[in-house]
Parts: C-alpha cells; structure tokens; sequence
C-alpha cells in the first residue's frame, strides 16, 4: 500500500554476507506493515494474488478528483451543514451523514477551518511511520519570511503541511500575495482539501507518487516552471525514517528540477531547507557535501520535548541542513542569534566562536569546550576518557577493548564502518 519496498540487508554475527529481504518503505515497525519478502525468494501466485488484494482493500474510499468535488460541494452548503467526521477523519456531505450517527463529529465547519486542514486532522503520531509533528506558528513565519525575503516563489513542500497551508492562505486572502507552494505527503487525508494543483499523494521514502504520471507530472512543471527560478523545496520527514532513502529521493526531485533545459547550469542545485535534528549532520553531509547547517532550533506545536526557548539538553534538537550560502540566512537577532564575522554566518548566543577549530562548534546551543586530545570541541558534559581515548559522559561505560565488530568480529572498528559492509 505504500509503494514499491526497498531492498535491506540481514546481517548475522561473523558473516560478511547477509540475506537481503526486501520490507515496507514507509513503515519501520512490522507491526505497522508485515510485508517481507527474501530476495530471492520465489512467491506463488496464490500469494501474489492475496497481496494485490490486501493493497486494494488498503486504497483510499475516494480518489484525489472525487475528494475534489465534494469539496466543491461541501464549501456551497450553509455553515449548518458543514459537519466532519472525526472518526473517520472526513468531510461529510448531508447524504452520508446517517451512515456516520454514531460517530463523533465537528458542527459548523468554518471557511478558515477549511484553510487550516492540519489543525483540523489528527496528526498522525508514529514516530517511524508519518510522525506529524507540526511547525509551531514560531518556525512556521520564520521559515515563510525567509524564503520570501531570499526572493523564492515556489515552494515544494515535502512533508510540510502547515508550511504549505499558511502559504495557502496567505494567497488566497492577499491580492499582492505571490508565493505558491504544492505539497507532496503520504497522508491522503489532504486531498479532501486541496487540488491536484496543490497536493500529490507522495511517498519520500520511494520517491512513490500514487497518483501515476500525472501527478509526476503536476511536480515536474511546478519545479521547471519559469526555468525552474526562484523555486524552493523544504522538507520535515519523520526523524526515525532512513536517512539514505530519504537523500535519494530528494536526489531524484533535484534531478527533475535540472530537467528544465535551461542550459549552463549543470553544476547547480535546486535549493532546500532540509529540517532535521542536529545529530543527522554527518549522515546528511555524507550525501550533500555541499550542505550546512544553520543554528535555529525549529520548535512544533505538538511535541512535548521540541520546544524553542528551553535551556540546557531540553532545547529542540531541529535545524535547518541547507545549500544555500550560510551568510544569506539571517537568524532573529531578538531570539537570541548573532552574526559570527569569522564563520559568516548566524549563530546562537551560546554558541562561540573557538580559536583552535577556528569555527563556531556547538550544536546544541550549549557552550562546548576544546579538548586539546581529541582535537575537537566537545559537550560542556563530557570530559576525556583515557581508557576509550575520546570523550564522553563521566557516567558512560568504558568500551572493552576485547568487543569486535559485529560484522566481521574484527577489533579497531564498529559495524557501521565495517569494510565489509558494501553499500548498493
């Protein structure tokens, strides 16, 4: 139900060579989504048939056209009238109402209800799986007055809900209002509530538009439109999801934005705002070299811990990782941020510049200190560790110098960076 499965690896203890199995994209978690399947497993056709059927019996009620027009529909009935079933998590018209009694639902549905479809849907919570965690109004103006005043126009949102709905609204109550944005996310429940125009069924960890060519279609002319100038694409995936099967769609979206035929600029990239928490850096650097990231802490309305204005370890953990040059993206000087002249760019207040790194180290809006053995900044927390030879907490326990690699049983290296690991 969530597009084509990606190709994993099973590794057991002391073997070079694992089983590969292909599972759920979407879903970490098997009790999300069972589906599993060897690679080189042979699947009866009996099988193959029960799992079409299972993927058709998981569809959407109504298509993305028919959700269309009943909300052409749902906008002419009176305020009375207007009535949404929370169980169901849908726009109901009068006729269906009978079958929805015994349901909970919301009265008098208001045309700026309508507006803001993120406030009105349940956000679905699982951490692995879609993990909506929305921006909080703070992150939310920021992140719009930045790509307004760094003179965007389109704005790609991948997993932006709320993003794309305050563009939305902006448009379509200001008349000098330019900026546009489409929405690409997995939760369909949005297409009660936007056109073709505005919102793709979309998959990032496929790179799986449900909606076939046309919808491919809908995202290819809205990121090569007027040469592919002045477009953006910000993206918010679920921080439990894979980082190197999100980086390769968002490879295949920057390869669909140089489509645009514009000639001379084939080293150049479409430019994002990747939301991400801060200890992602080296994976995401890992696939866009050409990344940094900014200081902000993003803050969201419905997460207990990601809160802007905390101190100490209970600060959100969110950045921005982005292409664009650092020096360009001004920070609120009155939320705290500065401009650091040597790094050239914004950082927090607690954040200060080190003359040895001779680079502005903390990630966490903490202070960090110079640890002149490990040859790098660290936490305020951690001290060195002459038996691991780096730092760490003064709590932490030691690593046995007698624990090898759980691929390969070799000591001097963790899994991770096994060579015997080979990435496809």
């Amino acid at each position: 139900p969530s597009g084509p499965a990606l190709l994993f690896v099973k590794i057991s203890q002391g073997k070079e060579v694992g089983r590969r199995f292909y599972a759920c994209s979407a879903c970490r978690d098997r009790k999300d989504c069972n589906f599993f399947q060897w690679e080189d497993e042979k699947v009866s056709e009996t099988r193959l048939a029960a799992r079409e059927e299972y993927n058709r019996s998981h569809q959407p009620s109504f298509t993305h056209g028919q959700n269309v027009e009943r909300y052409k529909d749902f906008v002419l009935l009176p305020l009375s009238k207007r009535r949404f079933c929370q169980e169901c998590q849908q726009l109901l018209l009068p006729a269906e109402w009978e079958k929805h009694s015994n349901h909970e639902f919301l009265c008098d549905i208001s045309t700026a209800q309508l507006r803001s479809p993120s406030q009105l849907l349940y956000p679905l919570e699982n951490k692995k799986t879609n993990a909506q965690y929305l921006f909080a109004d703070r992150s939310c103006r920021f992140l719009l007055d930045l790509i307004i005043d760094l003179g965007f126009s389109r704005v790609l949102s991948v997993g932006t809900p709320r993003l794309h709905e305050m563009i939305q609204s902006k448009a379509s109550q200001e008349e000098d209002f330019r900026v546009r944005s489409l929405l690409l996310d997995i939760d369909f429940r949005y297409s009660q509530f936007y056109t073709e125009d505005e919102f793709c069924h979309y998959n990032m960890f496929n790179h799986h538009f449900f909606g076939g060519e046309g919808a491919l279609e809908t995202c290819r002319k809205f990121l090569c439109q007027d040469n592919g100038e002045r477009v953006i694409m910000v993206t918010d995936p679920p921080f439990g999801g894979l980082v190197e099967a999100l980086a390769s769609s968002f490879k295949k979206l920057m390869a669909m934005w140089k489509e645009r035929g514009k000639e001379g600029h084939n080293n150049q990239e479409m430019p994002i705002f990747w939301i991400f928490p801060y200890f992602f850096e080296s994976r995401i650097l890992e696939f866009f070299p050409s990344f940094s990231m900014m200081d902000y802490q993003v803050d969201y309305d419905n997460h207990a811990l990601y809160k802007h204005g905390k101190t100490g370890r209970r600060q959100s953990p969110v950045r921005i990782f982005t292409n664009i040059t650092p020096s360009l993206i001004v920070l609120p000087v009155e939320e705290g941020y500065r401009f650091c002249t040597i790094c050239q760019r914004y950082v927090s207040s607690g954040n200060q510049h080190c003359e040895i790194c001779n680079s502005c180290t903390s990630k966490d809006g903490r202070r960090w200190k110079h640890c002149v053995l490990c040859k790098k900044c660290v936490k305020p927390s951690w001290f060195h560790c002459d038996n691991c030879n780096c730092c760490a907490l003064q709590s932490h326990t030691c690593e046995k110098t007698d624990a090898g690699c759980f691929v390969c049983g070799k000591a001097g290296h963790k899994r991770s960076t096994c060579p015997s690991l080979s990435r496809t």
